[in-house]
């Protein structure tokens, strides 16, 4: 990830834009996800789906319980994927088998491009430390 960043920074001209989004780094989590991710694209199509079933389990029981209690059930299963042009199923299995899966905190990438003379414009963090956190910088135009 970091070569990869590195990499783009030449390609800003003077007076352009970056715009970048990396998954935060979650402490604990983070250093499991890999884990799950590289067994997943190892495994057989049963295991695989196991595993994603257990992701999907895991990390949409309580929307399901909160849809169930609003007597409106899977309405947000069933919502869930459409404005990435996938269903909430498939979100689950991109996500569980989504390899190579690398994190960083906003403060590494805004010191990171920072000190290669790129500026900070706008940041948008997810709350908590879940998510992606989306960058945008600039290159200025002039020398400095």
């Amino acid at each position: 990830m970091w070569k990869a960043l590195e990499n783009v920074e030449p390609l800003v001209r003077r007076g352009g834009m970056l715009f970048i989004a990396i998954y935060n780094d979650q402490g604990k989590a983070s250093r499991r996800w890999p884990k799950i991710k590289a067994l997943y694209n190892r495994s057989s199509k049963p295991v695989q789906f196991l595993l994603a079933l257990s992701v999907c389990i895991a990390t949409w029981w309580k929307r399901w319980v909160k849809d169930l209690v609003r007597l409106r059930p899977f309405e947000t299963w069933r919502n869930a994927g459409r404005a990435r042009g996938m269903s909430a199923w498939y979100d689950v299995v991109d996500w569980t088998g989504g390899y190579p899966f690398e994190v960083a905190k906003p403060e590494q990438i805004s010191d990171f491009y920072r000190k290669r003379g790129l500026v900070s414009e706008r940041m948008r963090t997810e709350g908590g430390d879940s998510g992606c956190h989306e960058f945008v910088f600039s290159k200025p135009a002039d020398e400095r």
